[in-house]
């Protein structure tokens, strides 16, 4: 029988190694700060490397132990140096959030090649190739939990970003693909699909009349909070949640089950 975990679930987090990606801004940053204060040591994985140095040195000034590295996850032996420079900065890797992203927003007829494949290949790509390294790694180290980033636009469509939406779809599948496969290594493998959350980026549009009708869709008429994710990351990246493999976990508000 396996111990039931303790009531201070997320307490097994403190001294393990995180790797995130898209580390330097928007919710990948506030993935590192929220691991990071449950006692994680964070390697910082992304492609501007001066802002990743900030938020090193912020989390320095918490007493926490973490790592900047350069990575571009659209090229497969920049994940791999990535990787292996954050094993050797902190130990091996035991848990991954893959939240690397990029939008475009452009009626589909207009969307270009271009688009399309930076799109897919920084949303979907990337992460399958973040997670295909952190497994081969894992395998030899005892296991770990790799957390992908989809998005409710991945369980329900909205106008305007095919591709994204498209992405976000592949993630989600491809999260239960590798849940099935990698569990016998003792990696576990979920996503977090967030809905619509409030940030400085978006602050503009959602005072809109647009916006705010957007809104009203919401079961719970209001934006989630950037914190409102953090019990849920800690909960996947946890061994509170050590049965629990091949999930999608939406943190929207109840959006992606309102009626049509």
């Amino acid at each position: 029988m396996h111990h039931a975990p303790s009531l201070q679930p997320f307490a097994d987090l403190d001294g393990k190694v995180a790797f995130v990606t898209g580390a330097f801004s928007g919710l990948g940053r506030h993935f590192a700060l929220t691991l990071a204060g449950a006692g994680c040591r964070v390697a910082l994985a992304g492609r501007r490397v001066d802002e990743g140095e900030a938020l090193l040195a912020e989390l320095r000034e918490m007493g926490r132990e973490a790592c900047v590295v350069r990575l571009d996850v659209r090229d497969g032996s920049s994940v791999a140096s990535a990787f292996a420079a954050a094993a050797h900065a902190l130990g091996p890797v035991q848990i991954v959030i893959n939240s690397a992203g990029i939008a475009v927003t452009r009626a589909a007829v207009d969307v270009t090649e271009d688009e399309w494949q930076s799109v897919i290949d920084t949303n979907l790509n990337g992460a399958w190739r973040v997670a295909q390294c952190a497994a081969r790694a894992m395998r030899d180290t005892g296991g770990g939990s790799i957390i992908n980033i989809a998005s409710i636009l991945g369980l329900r469509v909205a106008q305007q970003v095919p591709a994204y939406a498209a992405a976000k779809a592949g993630l989600i599948h491809l999260t239960r693909a590798l849940a099935l496969e990698w569990a016998r290594y003792g990696i576990r493998v979920n996503a977090l699909a967030p809905g619509y959350l409030a940030t400085n980026i978006n602050d503009a549009f959602f005072q809109t009349d647009n916006g705010q009708s957007m809104i009203k869709r919401i079961p719970q008429r209001r934006l989630g909070a950037p914190s409102e994710l953090d019990a849920p990351l800690l909960l996947l990246a946890s061994s509170a949640s050590s049965y629990i493999n091949g999930a999608i976990l939406p943190v929207d508000g109840g959006h992606s089950i309102n009626t049509l």
